[in-house]
C-alpha cells in the first residue's frame, strides 16, 4: 500500500475497518503496515472499544483495566481449564490420588449450588479420597512467553459440601509447576471439618495466584476428602464445579 493511499484514507476510517477484523491478524499483519497504523492499534482506545462491541468487560467498571490490550485476549480465551469438572463423564479426565474406604463414587447432586445448575458430584467415602488434575498451560493455548511477561491471575474456584447426617473433612492443594513440575507456588489451606447434623449446604473455595513469578508451565489441582465416622459407604465430602481459569488482572 503506497503512503499516498494510506494518507488518503482518515484514520478514523481505518479504525473501523480494523474493528471488524480479526484481533490476531491487526496484530500481526495490520500492525505493521505505518507508524500511524501501528499507533492506533497498540492505543488503550482501539482495545476498550473492541471490549464494548464484544460485551466483555471487566466485573469492577469502577477499576478499569491498566491494559485494556491484554485484558481482551485474556478475556477472550478465558475458560475452564479443568475437564470434567461436574462428573458428567465418569471420572475422566481425574487422576485418583488416594482411594480409600469404599472408593469414590458419583451421585445426583440433591441440594443446590447457589446460581448453578450442577446434576451430579463426586462424592468420597471413609478413610481418604483425593483426586486430581494436571493442567499443561502450553496445550491450553497459555505460551511459556506469555505466561512469564503478563502473568496473569489464576483463579481456582470448588465447590464441597457435607452429607447432613455425618461428619466430614475437605482438603484441597493447589500448586503452579515450572518445566521439571517443582513448585512454583501452592496454595494448601488447613482442612475443613464438617460436623455430624450440620446443614448440608455448599461452600465455595476460591483463590486467586498472582505476582507468582516466571517459569509457570503447568497448574495441579488436587482435592477431596473423607468421612469422619468410618461409616460403610459414601457419607463423606461431596465436590463438583471445580474451576481453574486464567483471568484479566482486573477481575477480583
Amino acid at each position: 500500500m503506497s503512503t499516498d493511499v494510506r494518507l488518503a484514507v482518515p484514520l478514523a476510517v481505518v479504525e473501523e475497518i480494523l474493528l471488524n477484523l480479526p484481533a490476531q491478524q491487526v496484530i500481526s499483519v495490520f500492525r505493521l503496515v505505518c507508524h500511524e497504523w501501528k499507533e492506533l492499534v497498540d492505543s488503550a482506545a482501539h482495545w476498550r472499544e473492541r471490549c464494548r462491541r464484544e460485551d466483555l468487560q471487566p466485573c469492577d467498571a469502577s477499576r478499569p483495566p491498566a491494559d485494556w490490550q491484554m485484558f481482551y485476549f485474556l478475556a477472550k480465551k478465558r475458560r475452564n481449564l479443568l475437564k470434567n469438572p461436574r462428573a458428567e463423564d465418569e471420572f475422566n479426565g481425574w487422576k485418583i490420588v488416594h482411594n480409600g474406604g469404599d472408593r469414590w463414587t458419583i451421585e445426583d447432586n440433591y441440594v443446590e449450588i447457589p446460581n448453578k445448575t450442577v446434576p451430579k458430584c463426586f462424592v468420597t467415602s471413609y478413610w481418604l479420597c483425593m483426586k486430581q488434575q494436571l493442567i499443561d498451560l502450553k496445550k491450553e493455548g497459555y505460551s511459556p512467553a506469555f505466561m512469564d511477561h503478563l502473568q496473569p491471575h489464576i483463579k481456582i474456584s470448588d465447590w464441597y459440601a457435607p452429607r447432613w447426617d455425618c461428619g466430614s473433612q475437605y482438603e484441597i492443594c493447589l500448586e503452579l509447576l515450572d518445566q521439571k513440575k517443582k513448585v512454583i507456588s501452592s496454595y494448601k489451606p488447613e482442612p475443613v471439618f464438617f460436623p455430624q447434623w450440620n446443614d448440608e449446604q455448599w461452600c465455595e473455595m476460591t483463590y486467586v495466584f498472582k505476582d507468582y513469578g516466571r517459569g509457570v508451565r503447568f497448574i495441579r489441582f488436587t482435592h477431596g476428602g473423607k468421612d469422619t465416622q468410618f461409616w460403610a459407604g459414601w457419607y463423606g465430602i461431596r465436590v463438583s464445579n471445580s474451576s481453574v481459569e486464567i483471568c484479566p488482572a482486573a477481575d477480583r
